[in-house]
């Protein structure tokens, strides 16, 4: 025999359970409450497009890692003959200034052919001569995901120069040569595990391997340019 309490059996003269408190005690559950929030997680995921993130956040990587690694290296490579302080942070000021604009007129160039050849291809696709193609040709448009050539140059600009002001910081209040090539080159590899972890981070993606790839190459280009120019001696520069 099974025995219905009065606190399972409210809601109905005969001792029922009522379908609505059933819903109630299946929806309030703990089970269900981590099923909702897994929804709503799921949701907000999907909801942004990663495709159209990639766009800028490739110039910006672009930007950071090549305004940080050839700056440092570019300052290693000077101080390398030279250990006057104010002979490494003018070059390096004028690779801030040099890079910055190099990049950002760069990847307007070269954003803006992408550009271009996406949408041509877009209306031979489309075919031009068909009545109502010119509407159709902006509906797609708008359901491409096409780059943005002043997204890119804006990121890539302002990246460089951040990742450019590592170095130059670094360096520009130590007066001790071998200190101050220390310091470039500890400063300058923890912002390249810093740059990999956001850019892991904005595109969900391994961290691990960003940090790895960013800290090899910028070792790699600081140790080439210092082991280069120091093969020249001071004495080429004079």
């Amino acid at each position: 025999m099974v025995v219905v309490s009065p606190k399972m059996a409210n809601g109905t003269p005969n001792g029922s359970v009522s379908p609505n408190n059933h819903v109630e005690a299946v929806l309030s559950s703990p089970a269900n409450k981590v099923d909702q929030n897994q929804i709503l997680v799921t949701e907000d995921n999907n909801s942004i497009d990663y495709l159209r993130r990639a766009q800028w956040l490739r110039a910006a990587v672009l930007g950071a890692n090549d305004g940080l690694v050839s700056v440092a290296s570019l300052m290693m490579g000077v101080g390398a003959v030279k250990r006057d302080a104010k002979a490494m942070l003018l070059s390096g000021f004028a690779g801030l200034v040099a890079g910055a604009c190099g990049m950002a007129i760069g990847e307007f160039v070269a954003v803006y052919t992408q550009l271009d050849v996406e949408v041509g291809q877009m209306k031979r696709d489309m075919n031009m001569r068909s009545v109502g193609g010119e509407r159709d040709l902006e509906m797609e448009m708008e359901k491409k995901t096409l780059p943005n050539p002043f997204h890119a140059t804006l990121a890539s600009a302002l990246s460089f120069s951040i990742g450019a002001m590592v170095p130059l910081l670094s360096a520009a209040f130590i007066a001790d040569y071998k200190k101050r090539v220390i310091v470039v080159v500890v400063m300058a590899s923890l912002a390249l595990v810093v740059f990999g972890k956001v850019v892991a981070h904005l595109g969900k993606t391994h961290s691990v391997k960003f940090c790895i790839r960013f800290l090899l190459g910028g070792w790699i280009a600081m140790s080439i340019t210092f082991g280069l120019t120091k093969l020249l001696g001071a004495s080429a520069l004079e």
